[in-house]
């Protein structure tokens, strides 16, 4: 118990603050701009992903197992910009830059929450397309809907268990010294530094953590495309190869949004200006909603037929009403 509470082997009380400082892009020249640019971004998700989700929701060819993960994705990506980008703007656009202790694990809790989903759903979507490429005629025999909302619901307590560990943790420090965080949000590895009991268990996390949420990931999703190149060099005909992989080409560009920023600011961590990583690993944060969405409309044929049909017949049910009032 002693490594959860490391107040109790300090023989001192706990001492939490009743609010914290946001500081991480004060000072930044122009900052009001990215700002803004950032609220643009946060517009475009919420229009991608309502769209895809209302899409997903009408359309009933598109009620199979790859469509339930990609709905989830849109989902995530919903409630993580949502969690984010308005709490951000508040901030550091009308300045109220000071957050309270239970508000910022909060926040924490919501963020992290979303960018661990992000991470399993494109492991869970790399599974589908691994299952239906290598295994294209059993496909709808393993891939089901029960497998799916499983991998998906687990993925989900996963995510939230691991985000609640983390905040747990937080809540057994003591605050005594500096309550400024230096990001552009309650980042767990900013708060912990600023203790002043001992927060090896937090250290722990910090370091574990990453690992199970992206690296793991990432190295399962490559290791799949490695298995679907594979599988692919033996089919002899060229132009089916390429059909196979077409559709594959919509989330690896999930998969490159999201991971490469990540990969490029954790390569660079100590090269970088504090400023330049702050402002990549809040894009990190906000590219993934806003782009994902359109990714999906303009590379997946499902959708864009989808699409085609419902905005066909609202046109149509509007050149019925229109006749019809004309008789009237």
């Amino acid at each position: 118990m002693s490594l959860f509470n490391p107040a109790a082997n300090e023989n001192v009380s706990l001492v939490r603050p009743d609010y914290f400082v946001i500081s991480g892009l004060s000072g930044v020249r122009h900052i009001q701009l990215y700002y803004i640019f950032l609220f643009l971004l946060y517009l475009l998700s919420l229009l991608g992903n309502g769209a895809v989700m209302a899409v997903i929701c009408l359309d009933r060819g598109l009620r199979t197992p790859k469509y339930v993960a990609v709905f989830n994705l849109a989902l995530v990506d919903l409630l993580g910009s949502s969690a984010l980008v308005p709490k951000l703007l508040d901030i550091f656009l009308l300045g109220h830059k000071r957050i309270a202790y239970g508000e910022c694990l909060a926040f924490l809790f919501f963020c992290y929450t979303s960018l661990c989903m992000q991470s399993f759903n494109l492991l869970a979507l790399a599974y589908d397309r691994l299952l239906a490429i290598i295994f294209p005629l059993h496909y709808q025999v393993r891939m089901t809907h029960r497998l799916m909302l499983s991998l998906i619901a687990a993925s989900w307590l996963l995510a939230v268990v691991l985000v609640l560990v983390s905040v747990g943790l937080l809540t057994r420090l003591s605050f005594c010294r500096s309550l400024v965080i230096n990001s552009y949000f309650c980042d767990h590895g900013q708060i912990y530094r600023l203790a002043c009991n001992s927060h090896f268990p937090s250290y722990v996390v910090s370091c574990v953590y990453p690992v199970v949420i992206f690296w793991m990931p990432l190295a399962c999703i490559l290791l799949s495309y490695v298995s679907i190149g594979c599988a692919l060099a033996k089919v002899a005909a060229a132009p089916e190869r390429l059909k196979a992989f077409k559709t594959c080409v919509a989330h690896l560009s999930l998969v490159a949004i999201y991971f490469v920023p990540l990969l490029v600011t954790f390569t660079l961590m100590e090269n970088i200006h504090p400023h330049a990583r702050i402002i990549n690993l809040s894009l990190t944060s906000v590219f993934p909603p806003a782009f994902n969405p359109i990714i999906y409309t303009l590379q997946t044929q499902e959708i864009k037929e989808s699409l085609k049909k419902l905005l066909a017949g609202r046109r149509r049910g509007k050149v019925a009403a229109g006749r019809h009032a004309d008789v009237c």
